[in-house]
Protein backbone atom coordinates (compact mmCIF):
# COMPACT_ATOMS: atom_id res chain seq x y z
CA UNK A 1 0.00 0.00 0.00
CA UNK A 2 1.10 3.63 -0.36
CA UNK A 3 -0.68 7.35 0.29
CA UNK A 4 -2.29 6.75 -3.37
CA UNK A 5 -4.17 2.99 -2.85
CA UNK A 6 -7.61 2.62 -2.99
CA UNK A 7 -10.19 0.29 -2.06
CA UNK A 8 -13.01 -0.38 -4.83
CA UNK A 9 -16.25 0.31 -4.32
CA UNK A 10 -19.27 -2.25 -5.31
CA UNK A 11 -19.89 -0.16 -8.20
CA UNK A 12 -16.22 -0.65 -9.08
CA UNK A 13 -15.38 2.99 -8.19
CA UNK A 14 -11.72 3.18 -6.75
CA UNK A 15 -11.89 5.25 -3.38
CA UNK A 16 -9.09 6.37 -1.63
CA UNK A 17 -8.22 4.25 1.57
CA UNK A 18 -6.57 7.73 3.13
CA UNK A 19 -7.79 11.08 3.33
CA UNK A 20 -8.05 14.60 5.20
CA UNK A 21 -11.12 15.29 7.38
CA UNK A 22 -12.06 18.97 7.76
CA UNK A 23 -14.13 19.29 10.24
CA UNK A 24 -14.07 21.90 12.17
CA UNK A 25 -12.02 24.08 9.87
CA UNK A 26 -13.58 27.46 10.19
CA UNK A 27 -10.92 29.97 9.11
CA UNK A 28 -10.76 30.58 5.76
CA UNK A 29 -7.27 31.31 5.04
CA UNK A 30 -6.37 27.51 7.25
CA UNK A 31 -8.68 25.76 5.83
CA UNK A 32 -7.03 26.73 1.94
CA UNK A 33 -3.99 26.22 3.50
CA UNK A 34 -4.45 22.82 5.20
CA UNK A 35 -6.06 21.28 2.00
CA UNK A 36 -2.83 22.70 0.06
CA UNK A 37 -0.29 21.27 1.95
CA UNK A 38 -2.65 17.82 2.16
CA UNK A 39 -2.27 17.42 -1.66
CA UNK A 40 1.46 18.58 -2.08
CA UNK A 41 2.12 15.59 0.32
CA UNK A 42 0.00 13.57 -1.46
CA UNK A 43 -3.35 13.53 -0.14
CA UNK A 44 -5.73 12.07 -2.76
CA UNK A 45 -9.06 12.06 -0.62
CA UNK A 46 -10.89 15.05 0.88
CA UNK A 47 -13.94 15.21 3.16
CA UNK A 48 -15.95 17.69 4.13
CA UNK A 49 -20.07 18.12 4.75
CA UNK A 50 -22.58 20.89 4.62
CA UNK A 51 -22.30 21.34 8.19
CA UNK A 52 -18.72 22.16 8.35
CA UNK A 53 -19.41 25.20 6.52
CA UNK A 54 -16.34 24.89 4.33
CA UNK A 55 -17.28 23.40 1.13
CA UNK A 56 -16.43 26.67 -0.83
CA UNK A 57 -12.76 26.74 0.37
CA UNK A 58 -12.51 23.03 -0.13
CA UNK A 59 -13.39 23.41 -3.96
CA UNK A 60 -11.51 26.54 -3.76
CA UNK A 61 -8.25 24.58 -2.77
CA UNK A 62 -8.86 22.12 -5.39
CA UNK A 63 -9.09 23.80 -8.12
CA UNK A 64 -5.65 26.29 -7.36
CA UNK A 65 -3.76 23.24 -6.27
CA UNK A 66 -2.50 21.86 -9.94
CA UNK A 67 -3.69 18.74 -9.34
CA UNK A 68 -6.42 17.62 -11.36
CA UNK A 69 -10.46 16.83 -10.13
CA UNK A 70 -10.79 13.66 -11.26
CA UNK A 71 -7.53 12.55 -9.15
CA UNK A 72 -9.30 13.89 -6.41
CA UNK A 73 -12.21 11.81 -4.47
CA UNK A 74 -14.88 15.05 -3.06
CA UNK A 75 -16.98 13.40 -0.28
CA UNK A 76 -19.71 15.66 1.84
CA UNK A 77 -22.95 15.05 3.34
CA UNK A 78 -26.19 16.30 3.95
CA UNK A 79 -27.20 17.59 7.23
CA UNK A 80 -30.12 16.79 9.26
CA UNK A 81 -32.67 19.76 9.27
CA UNK A 82 -31.76 19.00 5.14
CA UNK A 83 -33.13 15.49 4.91
CA UNK A 84 -36.22 13.89 3.42
CA UNK A 85 -36.43 12.90 -0.66
CA UNK A 86 -37.19 16.71 -1.78
CA UNK A 87 -35.36 18.27 0.94
CA UNK A 88 -31.73 16.42 -0.23
CA UNK A 89 -32.13 17.29 -3.80
CA UNK A 90 -32.04 20.69 -2.91
CA UNK A 91 -29.39 20.43 -0.35
CA UNK A 92 -27.51 19.07 -3.07
CA UNK A 93 -27.69 21.42 -5.16
CA UNK A 94 -26.41 24.23 -2.86
CA UNK A 95 -23.47 22.07 -1.65
CA UNK A 96 -22.52 21.72 -5.56
CA UNK A 97 -22.85 24.85 -5.99
CA UNK A 98 -20.57 25.49 -2.99
CA UNK A 99 -18.31 23.55 -4.10
CA UNK A 100 -18.23 24.39 -7.49
CA UNK A 101 -18.02 21.54 -9.40
CA UNK A 102 -19.66 19.43 -12.02
CA UNK A 103 -20.14 16.49 -9.73
CA UNK A 104 -19.38 14.22 -6.39
CA UNK A 105 -17.35 11.67 -5.65
CA UNK A 106 -19.23 10.41 -2.71
CA UNK A 107 -22.60 11.83 -1.10
CA UNK A 108 -23.29 10.60 2.38
CA UNK A 109 -26.67 11.01 4.61
CA UNK A 110 -24.79 12.68 8.11
CA UNK A 111 -26.84 10.97 10.58
CA UNK A 112 -29.87 8.33 10.29
CA UNK A 113 -32.34 10.90 11.61
CA UNK A 114 -35.10 8.22 12.44
CA UNK A 115 -38.30 10.39 10.21
CA UNK A 116 -36.48 11.17 7.22
CA UNK A 117 -33.09 8.63 6.70
CA UNK A 118 -34.98 5.98 4.16
CA UNK A 119 -36.33 8.87 1.96
CA UNK A 120 -32.57 10.68 2.35
CA UNK A 121 -30.95 7.46 1.02
CA UNK A 122 -33.29 7.39 -1.76
CA UNK A 123 -32.79 10.92 -2.84
CA UNK A 124 -28.84 9.66 -3.01
CA UNK A 125 -30.13 7.03 -5.27
CA UNK A 126 -31.68 9.08 -7.77
CA UNK A 127 -28.36 11.57 -7.45
CA UNK A 128 -26.08 8.47 -8.56
CA UNK A 129 -28.87 7.51 -11.08
CA UNK A 130 -28.13 10.79 -12.72
CA UNK A 131 -24.58 10.70 -12.38
CA UNK A 132 -23.96 13.66 -10.01
CA UNK A 133 -22.11 11.51 -7.54
CA UNK A 134 -19.89 8.67 -8.08
CA UNK A 135 -20.82 6.74 -5.40
CA UNK A 136 -23.86 6.41 -2.67
CA UNK A 137 -23.17 5.80 1.45
CA UNK A 138 -24.33 6.75 4.66
CA UNK A 139 -22.29 8.13 7.43
CA UNK A 140 -23.24 7.08 11.27
CA UNK A 141 -26.00 4.27 10.91
CA UNK A 142 -26.00 1.46 12.62
CA UNK A 143 -26.48 -2.62 11.29
CA UNK A 144 -30.95 -1.60 11.75
CA UNK A 145 -30.47 1.33 9.76
CA UNK A 146 -28.77 -0.39 7.12
CA UNK A 147 -30.78 -3.18 7.26
CA UNK A 148 -33.88 -0.93 6.56
CA UNK A 149 -32.45 0.45 4.40
CA UNK A 150 -31.40 -2.30 1.94
CA UNK A 151 -35.06 -3.72 2.04
CA UNK A 152 -36.24 -0.90 0.05
CA UNK A 153 -33.36 0.13 -2.24
CA UNK A 154 -32.04 -0.56 -5.78
CA UNK A 155 -28.51 0.21 -5.26
CA UNK A 156 -26.72 -0.57 -1.64
CA UNK A 157 -24.89 2.09 -0.17
CA UNK A 158 -21.56 1.80 -0.78
CA UNK A 159 -19.78 3.58 2.12
CA UNK A 160 -20.99 3.58 5.72
CA UNK A 161 -18.66 6.70 8.04
CA UNK A 162 -18.76 5.79 11.76
CA UNK A 163 -16.77 6.63 14.64
CA UNK A 164 -14.13 4.06 14.82
CA UNK A 165 -10.80 3.52 17.10
CA UNK A 166 -9.06 1.06 19.00
CA UNK A 167 -11.46 2.05 22.01
CA UNK A 168 -14.67 1.84 19.79
CA UNK A 169 -13.74 -0.96 17.33
CA UNK A 170 -17.53 -1.50 15.89
CA UNK A 171 -16.61 -5.21 14.61
CA UNK A 172 -20.15 -6.18 14.53
CA UNK A 173 -21.19 -3.48 12.38
CA UNK A 174 -17.80 -3.57 10.52
CA UNK A 175 -18.47 -7.68 9.78
CA UNK A 176 -22.07 -6.46 8.78
CA UNK A 177 -21.08 -3.75 6.49
CA UNK A 178 -18.56 -6.80 5.06
CA UNK A 179 -21.09 -9.02 4.44
CA UNK A 180 -22.96 -6.45 2.65
CA UNK A 181 -19.79 -5.21 0.25
CA UNK A 182 -20.29 -1.52 1.74
CA UNK A 183 -16.93 0.13 2.27
CA UNK A 184 -16.53 1.41 6.45
CA UNK A 185 -14.64 4.60 6.97
CA UNK A 186 -13.76 5.74 10.54
CA UNK A 187 -14.28 9.35 11.18
CA UNK A 188 -12.12 10.36 14.44
CA UNK A 189 -9.86 7.57 13.87
CA UNK A 190 -8.08 8.64 16.58
CA UNK A 191 -10.24 9.06 19.10
CA UNK A 192 -10.15 12.94 18.91
CA UNK A 193 -6.74 12.41 20.45
CA UNK A 194 -7.93 10.21 23.34
CA UNK A 195 -6.21 6.91 22.59
CA UNK A 196 -2.88 8.65 21.81
CA UNK A 197 -1.51 8.06 25.38
CA UNK A 198 -2.93 4.72 25.69
CA UNK A 199 0.23 2.76 27.09
CA UNK A 200 -0.04 -0.01 24.91
CA UNK A 201 -0.05 2.00 21.89
CA UNK A 202 2.79 4.19 22.86
CA UNK A 203 4.83 0.92 23.49
CA UNK A 204 3.96 -0.71 20.48
CA UNK A 205 5.26 2.82 18.53
CA UNK A 206 8.52 2.53 20.82
CA UNK A 207 9.34 -0.65 19.36
CA UNK A 208 8.72 0.46 16.07
CA UNK A 209 10.06 4.26 15.68
CA UNK A 210 6.89 5.51 14.85
CA UNK A 211 4.36 7.56 16.86
CA UNK A 212 1.07 6.36 18.48
CA UNK A 213 -1.02 8.14 16.15
CA UNK A 214 1.20 6.51 13.20
CA UNK A 215 0.31 3.15 15.10
CA UNK A 216 -3.57 4.15 15.26
CA UNK A 217 -3.63 4.95 11.53
CA UNK A 218 -1.75 1.76 10.31
CA UNK A 219 -3.42 -0.62 12.47
CA UNK A 220 -7.12 0.74 10.92
CA UNK A 221 -5.68 0.40 7.48
CA UNK A 222 -4.38 -3.28 8.44
CA UNK A 223 -7.92 -4.05 9.42
CA UNK A 224 -9.36 -2.70 5.83
CA UNK A 225 -10.88 0.36 7.26
CA UNK A 226 -10.59 3.98 5.06
CA UNK A 227 -9.53 6.65 7.15
CA UNK A 228 -9.91 10.77 7.23
CA UNK A 229 -7.53 12.00 9.77
CA UNK A 230 -8.11 15.34 10.72
CA UNK A 231 -5.41 18.50 11.21
CA UNK A 232 -4.63 21.80 10.42
CA UNK A 233 -0.59 21.81 11.81
CA UNK A 234 1.56 20.91 8.33
CA UNK A 235 3.62 18.86 10.06
CA UNK A 236 1.36 16.49 11.84
CA UNK A 237 -0.30 16.54 7.92
CA UNK A 238 2.50 15.19 6.67
CA UNK A 239 3.18 12.86 9.62
CA UNK A 240 -0.22 10.97 10.07
CA UNK A 241 0.31 9.81 5.72
CA UNK A 242 4.15 8.08 6.62
CA UNK A 243 2.53 5.01 7.37
CA UNK A 244 3.17 2.78 4.54
CA UNK A 245 6.65 1.87 5.37
CA UNK A 246 5.77 -0.02 8.40
CA UNK A 247 3.61 -3.30 8.92
CA UNK A 248 2.22 -4.23 12.28
CA UNK A 249 2.49 -7.77 13.03
CA UNK A 250 -0.25 -9.82 14.20
CA UNK A 251 0.79 -9.46 18.27
CA UNK A 252 0.82 -5.97 18.02
CA UNK A 253 -2.47 -6.02 16.01
CA UNK A 254 -4.04 -8.13 18.58
CA UNK A 255 -2.59 -6.26 21.06
CA UNK A 256 -4.58 -3.26 20.58
CA UNK A 257 -7.61 -5.36 19.48
CA UNK A 258 -7.92 -5.75 23.64
CA UNK A 259 -8.28 -2.01 23.72
CA UNK A 260 -11.56 -2.54 22.89
CA UNK A 261 -14.12 -0.70 25.30
CA UNK A 262 -17.37 0.63 23.23
CA UNK A 263 -15.85 4.20 24.38
CA UNK A 264 -17.50 6.80 22.06
CA UNK A 265 -16.10 10.27 22.01
CA UNK A 266 -19.03 11.23 20.04
CA UNK A 267 -22.40 10.54 19.86
CA UNK A 268 -24.23 7.53 19.31
CA UNK A 269 -26.32 6.90 16.37
CA UNK A 270 -29.35 5.68 18.47
CA UNK A 271 -29.12 8.60 20.52
CA UNK A 272 -28.69 11.67 18.64
CA UNK A 273 -29.79 15.07 20.02
CA UNK A 274 -31.67 15.72 16.75
CA UNK A 275 -32.26 19.29 17.64
CA UNK A 276 -33.17 21.34 14.57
Amino acid sequence: MNLQSSKTLSNGVEMPRFGLGVYKMTDHEETLQSIDTALKVGYRAIDTASLYGNEAEVGEAIRHSGVPREHIFVTTKVWNNDQGYDETLRAFEVSLKKLNMDYVDLYLTHWAVPETFEETYRAIERLYDEKLIRATGVSNHHEHHLEKILAKVNIAPMVNQVEMHPYLQQQALSAFCHEHQIAVTAWSPLGRGGVLDDSTIVEIGKEIGKSAAQVVLRWHLQNDTLIIPKSVTPSRIAENAQIFDFELTQTQMDKIASLNSNQRFGQDPDHFKFDF
